[in-house]
């Protein structure tokens, strides 16, 4: 067991990848030398040289283009985006070429390239480099869209993500690389367990979904919220495409209430898609409607103003007060 925090997690994760198979390969601006904007390759270019750790010129849309090329030659690329507001030169190449690649081949083609996104807010940046643009991806069949939360599944999912077959869309919470937590690097994973959500606190009165950066406001939420004498089921998705509807239906069939936080908008959200399905799939069972508690529908606020954005502490607990019956809705938030 080593103690390490997220961005370290990380990069013994690559590392351990490149160990492992020698057709692993990372692409992206100042990853080498630099060891990346936020270091998660810190060293790596030293260790396993200039041609499996490759700087490129700044061009998103030829850094997925060229990862592409590679996968189809039986190479495993690992493309580092060095901000989620600059994926989107690359969205072409993602949607168009990279989700489309197996279908449109009949199988015949796979293309495993995993694409490392930092996202979400919570670290004062400026314009474009606090996005969350998890739902274009969600939307698009043939991509994997996954996102850990703790330093251990930093780990084990970047390298589950890297040997699945299937591109896959890595978003890595950046208010998180410096959070610190008990790694096991011997781990082994269950089959497909890269896919399925966890519960990361049981309860009985309400189901409260979060993923990446938000889970852990959830969990300090339910810390809070069991002061008063409500016992909050927390759910980590990790997986946002697929989403794991067993692990969800079976928390809300018990406790009959949900509540679902993320920091992207809310119309048109991973939230409004979760709402509806667990409706679908749980509707005998629902004492309230489901309660989304989100970004708000507007561009990316500036740094100073980015805290008044993200859901806190008070807006997921006004969330679960609505949920509970226990308040009047707050103005823009009537779920």
């Amino acid at each position: 067991m080593k103690n390490l925090t997220f961005s370290q997690a990380l990069n013994t994760s690559l590392r351990d990848s490149m160990e492992h198979d020698a057709k692993v390969v990372l692409m992206g601006e100042d990853i080498g030398k630099l060891g990346g904007v936020f270091r998660i390759t810190d060293g790596l270019q030293k260790d396993f040289g200039e041609h499996r750790v490759i700087d490129t010129p700044l061009a998103e849309s030829g850094i997925v283009g060229a990862a592409i090329g590679l996968a189809f030659r039986g190479y495993r690329p690992v493309v580092e985006i060095q901000f989620d507001g600059f994926v989107y030169p690359a969205f072409d190449q993602i949607v168009s070429q990279l989700a489309k690649m197996h279908f449109r081949s009949r199988g015949n083609v796979k293309l495993p390239v995993t694409i490392r996104i930092p996202f979400g807010g919570g670290i004062g940046s400026p314009e474009h480099h606090s996005e969350s643009p998890e739902a274009y991806f969600a939307h698009t069949a043939g991509l994997r869209v996954v996102s850990p939360s703790n330093p251990q599944d930093a780990y084990t999912m970047l390298q589950q993500a890297i040997a699945d077959d299937d591109p896959v869309i890595f978003l890595e919470p950046k208010r998180r690389y410096h959070v610190r937590g008990e790694v096991d690097t011997d781990l082994v994973p269950e089959p497909g367990s890269l896919y399925r959500a966890k519960v990361a606190r049981e309860g009985a009165d309400l189901t409260l979904i979060a993923y990446g950066p938000l889970v852990k406001t959830a969990l300090d939420a339910a810390d809070a919220a069991a002061d008063e004498g409500i016992d909050i089921e927390v759910i980590d998705l990790r997986s946002i495409e697929p989403v794991d509807f067993a692990t969800l239906s079976t928390s809300v069939r018990k406790t009959g209430r949900v509540v679902i936080t993320h920091e992207a908008g809310k119309f048109a959200g991973i939230g409004a898609e979760l709402a509806a399905s667990l409706t679908e799939r749980c509707f005998d069972h629902l004492d309230h409607a489901p309660v989304r508690v989100t970004g708000f529908d507007i561009p990316y606020p500036p740094a100073k103003l980015e805290n008044h954005h993200l859901p806190d502490l008070d807006r997921i607990l006004d969330g679960v007060d609505r949920a509970m019956r226990r308040n009047a809705p707050l103005l823009g938030e009537d779920g």
